[in-house]
């Protein structure tokens, strides 16, 4: 069902995208990195957070890791990540396929600066198998998703 909602939300929003899939788990960052032949960083992962009664979706570069003061900053309260479960109820995808496409509940969507960085990116495509390549600005329009800095880089710790 879930890899079904994004071929629907990307079939009504932007036909020209293509599902890759890959026929084997790509459900993590070196996973999805080795099976397309990218560097991990052009992995876009998606977090799925709470934020007071609140939840997002932060997509971010797959090297980069949340920063809890920037994050709270930038969404006003310390985010928490949500729970497997909790997050396959409340986005329709499982861990390892979640991504900003064809959710089940309108969320907010955030991506974070870190994707800019990169020509294209690889968000997953709801399943633990597929994803698409998108420019971060593509991500963006697609999902309504507003640009923020909450994340810091492994190469300048900031």
């Amino acid at each position: 069902m879930s890899e079904a909602s994004v071929r629907a939300f990307f079939a009504a929003n932007a036909p020209d995208v293509t599902i890759i899939d890959q026929g084997i788990s790509t459900a993590t960052v070196l996973e999805a990195a080795a099976a397309l032949g990218v560097e991990p960083a052009r992995i876009a992962k998606t977090l799925s957070l709470r934020v007071g009664d609140q939840v997002v979706l932060v997509c971010t570069r797959g090297d980069a890791r949340l920063n809890n003061g920037k994050a709270k900053a930038a969404l006003g309260a310390k985010p928490r990540m949500l729970g497997a479960d909790e997050v396959e109820a409340i986005t329709g995808h499982p861990v390892g396929g979640v991504c900003p496409f064809g959710l089940t509940a309108s969320l907010a969507i955030y991506c974070d600066i870190s994707l800019q960085a990169f020509d294209t990116v690889f968000p997953a495509a709801g399943s633990r198998t597929t994803s698409v390549e998108l420019t971060p600005d593509q991500l963006a329009a697609l999902t309504g998703g507003q640009w923020i800095d909450i994340c810091t880089l492994p190469e300048t710790g900031d």
